[in-house]
């Protein structure tokens, strides 16, 4: 083979390798494979949006011009952005000319629009011959990019489709698990998690406490957009009966903007100083124990926290803000992290398998961020997470401890029963009724 057939099909093999598909390696080693793989991987020209094999076009792209086919007419391309994507790849993989990329980052306020790529973005680009006729990019839920030729070069305009809000109303009772419970009642899983996860996860331990029977309620957003459903939006309002007892919670924002967040019907934040449990766990293994016995010695050895039972790699979270005090290997303990609340509390987290990128001693961290993964070095049996919680240097049990609430400061306290009200109201009829959607916001 030539050597410059030979870099060719070197730099088509590392494009390929770019977006995922490295079967089309060996196409790009023989130029007329790859003519055929290019034909095969472009349908007709339509008035429709057609889906984009990328890693087929930059393929062909590296073949001789005389060997592709030349498309007349305008061609309208719908890419759906890959991880590791650029504007640049994806105008190559395209046919479209590189130097309308250049151009177009010299328009005011689309440079950033058009870089910042996420993975399932979709651009749509209608071009002739390698020309660009016109770009569309939605940048998000109701804001779309377009860019169209005009003359010797681009209009550039923002289209807004705004959003409209509905609030509906759920009611659920669990047969086997929350999750199945809520989908049964037509309740979305991103929904689900934040009634588990944002608003009674510090009240309710869902891995352990669930019961055949409870029930919950919730009333919340749904965005639509051109009578089509998009996504659910904010929980407003929710109740959970978890064993007999109810637990009942509010949104809250105050019209300044400086108070926001889930409430009770009497105005304690939802929200505590700390996690309940660090991290999403199979089981407890080892409960707060002044008289157990240990498992590897055989000693009857104070356990002065609590082992939760999780598979290697499980993320860890800080059980609430605080400075990282320790990070590193501790004895028996393995990898571990003590964090520094401040109020004389401090929190461990042992055997880890790896640390978190905030695990640094010194450095601050925020309640839910990920401090390092479970595993099972040191004195440790299997993967877990070791956690212990001190006051004063004194070991308290981190599933009794009390957890202090934030409460609705004097300020805002006549605001907050006002809008609480009429949400908790309309909770109640929605849970009254079973399901039903509410009128519109």
């Amino acid at each position: 083979m030539p050597d410059n057939e030979f870099r060719g099909a070197r730099r088509a093999a590392s494009q390929a390798f770019s977006v995922g598909r490295r079967w089309l390696v060996a196409i790009a080693a023989f130029p007329p494979l790859a003519a055929f793989a290019y034909v095969v991987a472009t349908p007709p020209a339509g008035d429709l949006p057609r889906s984009v094999d990328l890693t087929a076009a930059v393929v062909a792209s590296t073949t001789p011009a005389a060997s592709i086919p030349v498309i007349e007419g305008p061609d309208s391309v719908e890419v759906t952005v890959q991880r590791n994507d650029t504007l640049d790849q994806i105008f190559r993989a395209t046919g479209i000319d590189i130097a309308t990329l250049a151009e177009l980052r010299t328009l005011p306020d689309v440079r950033k629009a058009l870089d910042l790529l996420r993975p399932g973005d979709i651009i749509t680009l209608t071009h002739a011959n390698g020309a660009l006729e016109s770009l569309n990019r939605r940048i998000s839920d109701t804001l779309t990019l377009s860019v169209s030729r005009a003359g010797d070069g681009f209009a550039v305009n923002y289209i807004e489709n705004p959003l409209e809000i509905g609030v509906t109303g759920r009611r659920a009772r669990i047969d086997s698990s929350l999750f199945e419970a809520g989908v049964a009642a037509g309740i979305s899983g991103q929904t689900i998690m934040v009634l588990a996860n944002e608003i009674f996860g510090w009240d309710i331990d869902f891995a352990n406490e669930i019961r055949e029977g409870d029930e919950f309620s919730v009333l919340y957003e749904q965005k639509y957009q051109d009578g089509q459903y998009v996504s659910d939006g904010r929980v407003l309002a929710a109740s959970f009966v978890n064993r007999g007892k109810v637990h009942r919670a509010v949104w809250f924002e105050s019209a300044d903007g400086k108070v926001r967040g889930y409430y009770t019907p009497e105005g304690k934040g939802m929200r505590k100083a700390f996690l309940r449990a660090p991290l999403d766990f199979t089981r407890i293994s080892s409960r707060f124990n002044p008289n157990r016995r240990h498992p590897i010695t055989g000693k009857v050895r104070a356990h002065k926290g609590i082992d939760y039972a999780a598979p290697t790699g499980t993320p860890i979270y800080a059980a609430g803000d605080g400075r990282i005090e320790f990070a590193g290997r501790k004895g028996g303990y393995g990898n571990a992290v003590v964090i520094n609340h401040g109020r004389n509390i401090t929190t461990l987290y042992a055997h880890m398998s790896r640390f978190g990128k905030s695990a640094r001693s010194g450095r601050a961290v925020r309640q839910g961020e990920v401090i390092g993964y479970v595993g099972s070095t040191g004195a440790s049996t299997g993967p877990h997470l070791h956690y212990e919680y001190r006051i004063k240097g004194a070991h308290k049990n981190p599933e009794s401890i009390p957890l202090p609430n934030t409460e609705i400061a004097t300020a805002y306290v006549n605001e907050f029963r006002g809008q609480a009200e009429t949400t908790l109201a309309q909770l109640e009829i929605a849970s009254a009724a079973g399901t039903g959607t509410l009128a519109s916001l």
